[in-house]
């Protein structure tokens, strides 16, 4: 039995699509900028966007991370203004970011069970910790509005820390920010490579879910449970098996 369970985030509590290529988001974006004073065109906007975000990422300070550098992304949208000439406060940056953010969306959605496996780790005396490859202006509006923000014991975000999964620098933060023991945690991820990999290299247990967007597994799944149907339920049977009916 664990005490406690670190989970990811996306394709393994929430169901996401998004679409960051689709030209209505560049065409739309490019317009946000121009009714706010700074004129771009489509393409303009996304070449500088991937050039501002290559930039933030080689900027970050080396002791931030070992092998996965991960940026702020509102500096980038901040930039976007900055560079035409128009001023943009950290309110105005996240939000266009936000903007950014609601118009690749496709879908989102919790899984089912999600909140059936937090009650069987609460009712086993375990805490819950998210640990999350992702930016933190899109990720916490979402799990806010999806309800499951409170239902975190700590929430870690990779924009927050400068690293992403699965570099273990990611991992030891949370562990020695709550002193945890390896020994007494689980991961549970989507990801054979980033929860999975990563998760076994900080000295973890971990429990995989193959869900529609995990990515193909081409090495050796490395993951204590493996559970292919991607269910939560199935992943509480595994981990309580007291509850089996």
């Amino acid at each position: 039995m664990y005490r406690n369970y670190i989970f990811d985030l996306y394709g393994t509590l929430v169901d996401i699509r998004t679409n960051e290529y689709k030209y209505s988001l560049w065409k739309n974006m490019a317009l946000i900028y121009t009714m706010n004073g700074a004129e771009y065109t489509s393409r303009e906007l996304r070449k500088k966007y991937d050039e501002y975000l290559a930039d933030q990422i080689a900027q970050l300070p080396k002791e931030r991370y070992t092998t996965h550098p991960e940026p702020q992304i509102e500096y980038v949208f901040q930039r976007l203004f900055l560079e035409k000439g128009v001023e943009c406060d950290m309110t105005l940056a996240k939000a266009t970011g936000v903007t950014f953010r609601a118009l690749s969306l496709k879908f989102i959605k919790l899984y089912d069970g999600v909140y059936e496996l937090f009650e069987a780790i609460r009712s086993h005396g375990g805490k819950i910790y998210l640990l999350s490859n992702a930016q933190r202006i899109f990720t916490e509006p979402e799990i806010r509005m999806m309800g499951i923000y409170d239902e975190f014991d700590d929430i870690l975000i990779s924009s927050d820390e400068g690293c992403a999964k699965p570099d273990v620098m990611f991992y030891q933060r949370l562990l020695e920010k709550h002193h945890l023991d390896p020994k007494e945690s689980i991961m549970i991820g989507n990801d054979y490579i980033t929860d999975i990999k990563g998760s076994y290299e900080a000295g973890l247990d971990s429990l995989y879910l193959h869900t529609a967007i995990s990515p193909e597994i081409k090495g050796e799944l490395l993951a204590k449970y493996p559970i292919m149907s991607g269910s939560l339920f199935e992943a509480i049977e595994a981990l309580f098996p007291d509850m089996k009916q």
